[in-house]
């Protein structure tokens, strides 16, 4: 490659580099994990960048596809042993919250996330946390619509049910 595309493609790193690092965290609930999948994807990146490098917005959304599909493949091959634990304790988010609540509520939610199969976790992240539409998620993950709807639907589903169990053990003071 030349050096001007290995200026553009460092520029692209830095300018990126962070929100795929929070798309990542997001697939598996672990920072150093999540650096991983970065590392990956954007050697995939770096790899395709004279094909993407022509195309307007292109990279980024390339480069979100590809921490995806690495977050999605490494789930796949993750053994029970390195799944990371999960206390099953959900809270609700108070926007009126304190910055230790938030932290708290974060952390609920990255714990509630790990709850889910991995296509469907790619759904809700793409959708709710990358602002993505139901068709651009389905171009991003190489599925129907009606997949992406499904998958959604089913993961919030697992999500209200378990929040609702964590409700009532609360209330039953099983969890405090």
């Amino acid at each position: 490659m030349k050096g001007r595309d290995d200026e553009e493609f460092a520029s692209f790193v830095t300018g990126s580099q962070r929100r795929l690092r929070g798309t990542a965290y997001l697939m598996c609930g672990d920072w150093p994990l999540a650096s991983d999948i970065v590392q990956e994807a954007l050697i995939r990146v770096y790899v395709a960048w004279p094909r993407l490098e022509s195309r307007t917005g292109g990279a980024h959304a390339y480069a979100r596809r590809c921490v995806v599909n690495v977050a999605i493949d490494r789930a796949r091959k993750r053994s029970n042993s390195e799944v990371p634990e999960v206390d099953g304790r959900f809270e609700r988010a108070d926007p009126g919250a304190d910055l230790g609540t938030r932290v708290t509520d974060r952390e609920s939610l990255v714990a509630a996330l790990r709850l889910l199969a991995p296509r469907q976790r790619a759904c809700v992240v793409l959708r709710y946390f990358e602002d993505q539409s139901v068709s651009e998620t389905a171009r991003l993950l190489s599925c129907s619509e009606g997949t992406v709807k499904s998958q959604t639907a089913r993961a919030l589903e697992t999500l209200r049910q378990r929040l609702v169990l964590d409700d009532e053990a609360t209330d039953l003071g099983v969890i405090s």
